[in-house]
């Protein structure tokens, strides 16, 4: 390796790297049960008492002006879509940073290869027209 370049300290193995995962998955676990009780339990305790007005569509309290069942351009969602991901892939960036120089020269390329990825998405969806906005 060339010079100037560090390692980064890892601590030792000590074989329980999976049971460490254990507290995270139950976690997972709890948060899911949680979500699906509080999503299945309004439609057994809910009331049921449909109306005219209830089976309305709902437009911010205001008179529908069109049908619901309209189509809806894809580019929002492509939109939507390309902002989650690159807001959630920039998540890795910023751990980057904070161990820059911990991580060496590896860490350097290893990161330029993954921002490389990440700027072929872009190209790509630019080439498709995800960008433009008319």
């Amino acid at each position: 390796m060339g010079g100037g370049e560090r390692q980064l300290a890892l601590p030792p193995h000590d074989g329980l790297t999976a049971v460490q995962y254990v507290p995270i998955l139950m976690v997972f676990a709890v948060c899911a049960g949680v979500a699906g009780l509080l999503a299945w339990l309004p439609s057994v305790l809910g009331p049921r008492r449909p109306s005219p007005v209830k089976l309305e569509s709902f437009e911010c309290g205001k008179v529908p002006i069109a049908l619901p069942e309209g189509r809806f351009a894809i580019k929002f969602s492509t939109t939507a879509i390309m902002f989650i991901i690159f807001d959630i892939e920039l998540m890795f960036v910023f751990p980057w940073t904070v161990v820059y120089r911990e991580l060496g020269l590896f860490g350097f390329w290893t990161m330029l290869f993954y921002l490389g990825v990440l700027m072929l998405g872009l190209l790509y969806d630019w080439r498709k027209g995800g960008l433009e906005w008319d």
